[in-house]
Parts: C-alpha cells; sequence; structure tokens
C-alpha cells in the first residue's frame, strides 16, 4: 500500500482558453487528492482562463511560447515535486483515478502511468482520432519496440526522475510521441491503467487539427527515428542506394564482359554516384549511432542523479 500523504503531488494542467472546464478540473482534483497542489500553465488564453482559475484555487504560472511541448517543458523546470500528474484542461478525463495512478507509480517503482482512454462515446473519441493514434503508437513500436497501446493520451504521471531527465525538443502536440520515446529509450519502467474518457462540455472546443496535427506527429517520430537510431535510419539509405546502383550496373558489366565497351557512360557515372552515395550514408549512420550511445548515456547518468520514489 502506498504512503501517497508522505509525498509531495503536483497536478498540472497546460490550458489555453479553458474557462469552461478549468474550475471544474481543479476542484474535482482538489476533491480526490486534497494533499495536491493544483497549478494551472496557461499558454495566452484570450479567455477568462487565468481567473477562473485563481478563483478555483490553481496556482497559475503563464507560459508565453505557445505549444503544448513548450508548457510541458517550462511545467517540469519551474516544479519541484516527487509524483507529477499531468492531464489536459478540457475536463475530458476522470480525476477520481488520480489516487490509483498515482499510487501505483509509488507501489510498483515505475517511472511513468499512463490513463489509457476508454469510452462509449462516438463524439468523445472520434474515428478519426482513434485510428490516427493507433497508426501512430504502431509506428513507434516498429521503430522502438513495445510501446503503449494509447501513445497520446493527455493523462500521464510522472515521477521526479523522469520530469528532471526530460529535455522536451517538441513545442506542440507532438510532444506525447516524445513523452512516450523518452521512457522507451531510457528503458523506463511504465504501465497504462485504463481511466473513463468523456466528451468536452457543450461550448468547448478541441486544440487538436487531426489532419494538421497528425502529420507533425508523423513528423516528430522520423525526426526521432534519425536522432535515437541513426545507424538504422541512414543505413537504410545506403542499402537503397547500393542496390539501385547494383541493379544499374548489371546490364552494364554483362556488356562490358562481351565486348569490352561501356556504351551507356552517364548510367556507368550514376552507378559510381550511387555507390558513393551510399558510403556516405553508411558512414554517418555509424559516427552519428555511437554520438547517439553517448547522448543516452549522459540521459542516464541525469535519470540515474535524482533519487528514486520513496516508498
Amino acid at each position: 500500500m502506498s504512503q501517497l500523504a508522505d509525498q509531495t503531488i503536483a497536478i498540472l494542467l497546460p490550458c489555453y482558453n479553458e474557462e469552461l472546464t478549468v474550475a471544474n478540473i481543479v476542484r474535482d482534483f482538489n476533491a480526490c487528492l486534497p494533499q495536491a497542489k493544483v497549478y494551472v500553465f496557461d499558454n495566452n488564453s484570450k479567455d477568462r482562463t487565468v481567473e477562473v482559475a485563481l478563483q478555483a484555487g490553481a496556482i497559475v504560472r503563464r507560459v508565453n511560447h505557445q505549444g503544448k511541448g513548450n508548457v510541458i517543458r517550462r511545467m517540469f523546470a519551474d516544479i519541484d515535486a516527487d509524483i507529477y500528474i499531468m492531464v489536459d484542461g478540457d475536463d475530458t478525463y476522470d480525476a477520481s483515478v488520480a489516487p490509483q495512478l498515482a499510487a501505483k507509480l509509488l507501489d510498483e517503482g515505475l517511472d511513468m502511468v499512463v490513463g489509457t482512454r476508454v469510452t462509449e462515446e462516438r463524439e468523445a473519441y472520434r474515428f478519426g482520432h482513434r485510428f490516427g493514434n493507433r497508426l501512430l503508437t504502431g509506428c513507434v513500436a516498429t521503430v522502438f519496440g513495445n510501446t503503449f497501446t494509447d501513445m497520446l493520451s493527455g493523462y500521464r504521471v510522472f515521477s521526479r526522475r523522469y520530469a528532471k531527465s526530460f529535455a522536451a525538443h517538441a513545442a506542440g502536440f507532438e510532444t506525447e510521441t516524445e513523452l512516450t520515446v523518452h521512457a522507451l529509450e531510457l528503458r523506463m519502467p511504465v504501465a497504462e491503467v485504463p481511466t473513463v474518457y468523456k466528451s468536452r462540455p457543450e461550448g468547448s472546443f478541441s486544440k487538436l487539427n487531426t489532419y494538421r496535427d497528425g502529420i507533425r506527429i508523423l513528423w516528430m517520430i522520423i525526426k526521432l527515428y534519425k536522432n535515437e537510431r541513426p545507424l538504422q535510419f541512414f543505413g537504410a539509405g545506403a542499402l537503397a542506394s547500393l542496390v539501385a546502383a547494383l541493379v544499374l550496373a548489371v546490364p552494364l558489366l554483362s556488356t562490358f564482359l562481351e565486348t569490352g565497351l561501356v556504351p551507356r557512360l552517364p548510367t556507368a557515372v550514376l552507378c559510381t554516384g550511387l555507390v558513393l552515395l551510399g558510403v556516405v550514408l553508411l558512414s554517418c549512420g555509424l559516427i552519428l549511432d555511437t554520438v547517439t550511445k553517448g547522448r543516452i548515456e549522459q540521459k542516464r547518468f541525469a535519470y540515474l542523479a535524482v533519487p528514486a520514489p520513496r516508498r
């Protein structure tokens, strides 16, 4: 049985124009975890989000750089706690399971617990978002190994170790992908807990654009693949170049062996160029792979420098 009363807990709410929902979230989390401090990080809201959050009893911080990733960077940098509970400010997640998520993190010595979304409301979790989430989750699983079933969930619990070792490069909604990859990269102990997901209240609108943000998340996965698996990334390019050169060179070699002539000189030059390109790509992959391993070691040292959760 965990001793949550002995832990400092921070509830982190990234908000942009959430005046209709923020008060309910603050009250619900205060009721479930009265010992926790609720922080609302306002990201240039144009409505009364800040005023409503203050009236509800939250501690309000402002982040000028637009984008959820920028907000998360400031959250983890500015707040010091044993347990961090991050939840979107749209009032779609169940606050009552927060103690369960935090207890699981503490009892099992985990670094991240993800609240996977479970809902029967079609409008709460639209087919396009559901399909995109599964596709992107599958992409990450292919590149980085076993991953989560709901990679883009906005309901997560983190240890201090996780928060203080997370670099936070992403600026927008692709930050959820980065959060997942950080845990996989350092082989952190993680878990998932099913949580009820509901529709936004009437008059409240999602800031997520299915296609635009989906493309940004997919691009983030490609960049992460390049940065975290450079030998595989550049090796694939090198292999493609060498195979193309071989396919083009076979007829030339056959003609040369029969006649002693090279009738298609431009094709021969192209084959040479493709081979050189393959060698360069493979060299880049080998060099960057060494650099990446050193960077991961430094992240690991930063992770280990923070004490493990007290149990």
